[in-house]
């Protein structure tokens, strides 16, 4: 738990809507206690101090996150008409292993590694099959979210989808992987702290 440091709390106390008696109530002080911390007056201990800090977490509320916070960009993608043999080079040289295949601004598939892989253990011929077209071995499109959709929504498309696009009027602007929502923090995670990739 991040402890806060005394000159942050009445600005904090502030933003949670707390008046000095509820944080003090909250944090098991007094009143006073809180207002000496807030004036400057008093050196709390760092005992305290985690008993304060913690009533502020729980009273500030969490700014929503949005896809167009977490995303990717730019999207790194390929054509129905590239070859294979492009897209493995652009998974390795990008350390990805999906891409979506996006055609005049739509997303018309995907690839993935794994899809690749299945193909030449399902008997293909390797060095035949990557001179083949991406539109012969791509999967269903991934599934997509405007820019404004929050992690409650991006979490369970996550669960069975190895990507999310974001649109943007709806064209594709942005990708949404499981390891770029594994880089959140869950605690003490506001818009403010996440990239900035608007």
């Amino acid at each position: 738990m991040r402890i806060i440091h005394p000159t942050q709390i009445r600005s904090l106390r502030l933003k949670a809507g707390l008046t000095q008696t509820e944080l003090a109530e909250a944090a098991g002080v007094t009143q006073a206690y809180i207002a000496k911390i807030e004036s400057g007056k008093s050196d709390p201990k760092i005992s305290t101090l985690e008993k304060i800090s913690e009533a502020l977490r729980k009273a500030t509320p969490r700014e929503e996150i949005t896809a167009s916070q977490v995303m990717e960009k730019p999207i790194i993608l390929v054509k129905p008409n590239d070859k294979i043999s492009k897209a493995i080079k652009l998974m390795e040289s990008h350390d990805i292993s999906q891409l979506p295949v996006i055609k005049n601004s739509k997303q018309v598939g995907s690839l993935a590694e794994e899809t690749i892989i299945h193909q030449i253990s399902a008997g293909e011929d390797m060095f035949k099959l990557v001179k083949e077209r991406v539109e012969k071995v791509m999967e269903e499109p991934f599934p997509t979210v405007g820019m404004e959709a929050g992690l409650d929504i991006i979490f369970p498309l996550l669960e069975h989808n190895l990507a999310i696009l974001v649109l943007k009027r709806g064209e594709p602007n942005g990708i949404i992987t499981k390891a770029d929502i594994l880089q959140l923090s869950t605690d003490y995670r506001t818009i403010s702290e996440v990239r900035k990739k608007q």
